[in-house]
């Protein structure tokens, strides 16, 4: 090279400035992170991006779609109501939403189930429900004291995080969480164990170190800890001991009710009946904000106002709420289909187990709320990463995030349920 010519230059790459996502939103977003997408629109069980590409969802909106997205019946009646001018917000006002959804609520959950529970709205969300519950429970029984169970998930909110069990999420209160205690959730200590004797053997024992509790909050199945599912003989048990032990039974039928398992509760198919009993996710069917906190009778001991909320009175939500329980709980026909659809999923994920007999430690859930456990706890997240590049949202669970989560909607069509085992199958083979 002479004297006169230059060497090239290299110039780094000029940095693509972010998103107004990356610069405005806060760290803490975490569902963008694994579907790095700007979603646009969605119907029934697909998400379309921006780019007009759809994903087939089996993850509907962590239970809050068992309906699907923008269900059409359900946006009539949301539409009809937003065009004459409905009442949108409300407080605890009385309502003619208000009124069609109790009077529907009553009619097709709460009589033919024999409850006779009173309804409260504790706000919008499932952590404002739980908060209601352990408050009232605490009320009622003037203990302080809330047994709950290992790898149980409750809400972010200060009470709802002292009764759940992951240490990450627990990490992020920044206070001591008390008046609380874990007990052994069924199967936890293995299938033998008998771990409601060692709970009562504690209650019995007056030099155990556990004060009496006023309550127990547990879920039939356990969604974000991993899909463990108590056996209904072991939730008989435990309605039992709380009975025993003047001790409220509080069911958080939050993500598994409405249908995810089958029946409207979770719980009906061992044949108990709560003391307080938890919804939120699905409730609206829209994926509106709504919350129920459901009270046996003698438990309604609040004052007026002592429990309020400035979003408890979400009447978009009792409008789809209502037209979501005439379209889809008048008879069992979404609950057999449920239960039918539930034994397809099984049946393909336990042959993907016996394919991947060295890699998977077993199969969970009940329902369409199923998932495959693997023994290395960052596989699920690959699989799910590969099925996201396959088309398919599909999340994780666990304390280390060991389970691919299959949550489709209840309405899914036989064809998008195939189509996305079929990706899920593909996933797991290429991430072997």
């Amino acid at each position: 090279m002479s004297l006169t010519e230059s060497a090239p230059v290299t110039l780094p790459p000029i940095p693509s400035a972010p998103s107004v996502f990356e610069a405005l939103e806060s760290r803490v977003r975490s569902y963008c992170r694994g579907w790095p997408k700007v979603f646009d629109r969605a119907q029934g069980s697909r998400l379309y991006d921006e780019d007009g590409r759809g994903h087939l969802d089996f993850f509907a909106g962590a239970g809050s779609l068992n309906y699907g997205h923008n269900d059409p019946v359900l946006k009539r009646a949301l539409l009809a109501h937003l065009e004459r001018d409905g009442i949108v917000h409300g407080l605890d006002m009385s309502t003619t939403a208000k009124r069609e959804f109790l009077e529907t609520f009553r009619e097709l959950v709460l009589a033919p189930r024999g409850l006779p529970h009173k309804v409260m709205f504790p706000g919008p969300t499932g952590t404002n429900a739980v908060e209601a519950a352990l408050k009232l429970a605490r009320k009622v029984k003037r203990r302080p004291t809330v047994v709950s169970f290992t790898n149980g998930f409750h809400g972010m909110s200060l009470g709802s995080l002292a009764v759940t069990g992951n240490s990450a999420k627990r990490a992020g209160a920044g206070v001591p969480l008390t008046h609380t205690v874990p007990m052994p959730f069924d199967g936890y200590l293995g299938d033998d164990v008998p771990t409601l004797a060692y709970f009562e053997r504690l209650l019995d024992d007056p030099a155990s170190g556990l004060d009496r509790p006023a309550a127990v909050i547990v879920e039939t199945v356990q969604g974000e800890g991993g899909l463990n599912v108590a056996r209904a003989q072991w939730l008989r048990d435990l309605a039992a001991l709380c009975a025993r032990q003047d001790m409220l039974l509080i069911v958080d039928d939050i993500q598994m009710g409405c249908g995810r398992t089958g029946p409207f509760f979770s719980f009906e198919d061992a044949g108990i009946t709560p003391d307080i009993i938890t919804l939120s996710k699905s409730l609206s069917g829209y994926g509106l904000p709504f919350a129920l906190t459901l009270l046996a009778p003698g438990l309604d001991v609040w004052e007026p106002g002592e429990h309020n909320g400035t979003f408890r009175g979400n009447n978009p939500a009792f409008v789809t709420a209502t037209a979501a329980l005439r379209a889809f709980w008048s008879d069992d026909t979404l609950e057999q289909r449920t239960r039918l659809l539930g034994a397809q999923v099984e049946r393909v994920l336990r042959s993907i187990a016996a394919r991947h007999r060295t890699e998977v430690a077993g199969v969970r859930g009940r329902g369409l709320a199923q998932g495959i456990v693997f023994h290395e706890p960052g596989r699920a997240t690959r699989v799910a990463r590969r099925a996201f590049d396959l088309g398919l949202l599909i999340e994780t669970a666990g304390p280390r995030d060991e389970v691919l989560k299959l949550m489709p909607p209840l309405t899914i069509t036989t064809t998008e349920l195939e189509e996305g085992l079929a990706i899920v199958t593909r996933a797991v083979h290429e991430t072997a």
